[in-house]
């Protein structure tokens, strides 16, 4: 299987405040086809994309310019979108009602990043 096969077309929102961290994902996502939606660097764009955006997974940076990402993944879950939190702190990092939602532990590498978008997309694990 070559990288990112079967990935293709994947509409993914990126909300990552760290311009270049956001730029490596989306060089990530763009290697395996997938469009992507923002980034947000901020959680006021994050939770209106969350919101009206056409989406079939999301990237979600914990801490966004010093404010928790959890009310856009609180909109994500009741839209039925599935995410997973991208944190330094791994699970340790999230609030007691998204344990158990995929965490990429930061710095990640490509193939972690396109395991969990294997799941998402599989709808093995939604937030």
């Amino acid at each position: 299987m070559q990288v990112g096969e079967g990935l293709g077309g994947l509409r993914v929102l990126v909300v990552e405040d760290e311009m270049l961290v956001s730029m490596l994902v989306e060089d990530m996502l763009t290697e395996f086809g997938c469009n992507i939606v923002g980034p947000a660097p901020d959680l006021d764009q994050a939770l209106a994309l969350a919101k009206d955006a056409e989406l079939d997974a999301a990237i979600l940076d914990v801490n966004v310019g010093g404010r928790q990402i959890f009310p856009v993944a609180d909109t994500l879950k009741s839209r039925g979108v599935p995410f997973a939190f991208a944190s330094g702190y791994g699970e340790a990092g999230l609030v007691d009602d998204h344990r158990g939602t995929p965490v990429l532990q930061k710095p990640f590498r490509q193939g972690d990043l396109e395991k969990v978008l294997r799941e998402l997309a599989a709808g093995r694990v939604s937030g």
